[in-house]
């Protein structure tokens, strides 16, 4: 099956002029040219001419559209990478139209809602860590459950994680053991947190992975300074983080 250069514009939304400017810089030669001139273009350069489209659409100009076109020989996997890339630029809309919301959320109710709700995700700032450490899809699957929230829904989260950072450090001021039952008991409440969290080994029932990721959120709290600051310098981080060793040990 074939089509003509006019019927290709008209689909893909270009103009036959820009068609025939790609056969001539060599970005998208026609399948075959008729003894008419006209150009014709099959279902493989059809899917080339898509490719050509997204990529352009991404920000990327004609000469790197055509080097990175020329490095991807294995069309199936092009074709995956493309499906990639509009699924990426999907959830970015996605993220784009959840903030917007917030924020006329945030407007109807006569509040305004942070700087820090209103674009960011649930572990945006740590996206990398968070997928290295524990995969892809825990952060997805957390950062999706995040942006369905409303805006008085994020808050109350918020002030509830607020409060249980306060309760740690109330603890290590006050100088309990991590093997005390105060410290123990807000060991608990860290892990019930976390239960309530889609998309990790803790919301799911994975026992093994529950304790790896429990216990990596300690080491965690200390190694990183954002963290241990939270928890009121290092000492009251490796507090937290012996407090759930000890839980992980006895409950877990």
């Amino acid at each position: 099956m074939e089509w003509t250069i006019q019927q290709v514009a008209h689909s893909a939304g270009v103009s036959s002029r820009t068609l025939r400017h790609y056969d001539d810089i060599g970005l998208l030669p026609p399948s075959r040219v008729g003894d008419n001139g006209y150009r014709y273009y099959d279902a493989a350069a059809v899917a080339r001419l898509q490719r050509v489209l997204l990529l352009r659409d991404l920000g990327l100009g004609l000469p790197a559209i055509a080097d990175v076109l020329d490095r991807q020989q294995d069309e199936e996997a092009a074709l995956r990478n493309h499906i990639g890339l509009l699924e990426a630029e999907r959830d970015r809309l996605d993220q784009r139209i959840r903030a917007v919301r917030r924020t006329l959320d945030a407007r109807r109710s006569g509040r305004d809602g942070s700087m820090e709700m209103m674009l960011e995700g649930f572990n945006d700032p740590y996206r990398d860590e968070v997928i290295a450490r524990w995969g892809e899809r825990v952060f997805q699957e957390s950062n999706d459950w995040w942006h369905g929230k409303s805006l008085r829904e994020q808050r109350d989260w918020k002030q509830d994680t607020d409060r249980l950072v306060a309760g740690w450090i109330e603890a290590w001021e006050d100088g309990v053991s991590p093997t005390s039952d105060r410290a123990q008991a807000m060991a608990a409440r860290h892990v019930e947190w976390l239960r309530r969290i889609p998309g990790t080994p803790v919301a799911e029932g994975d026992r093994e992975r529950s304790i790896e990721l429990v216990r990596g959120l300690g080491r965690l709290y200390v190694e990183d300074p954002n963290y241990a600051a939270t928890y009121g310098g290092t000492d009251g981080a490796v507090f937290v983080r012996d407090s759930l060793d000890e839980y992980v040990r006895l409950s877990m």
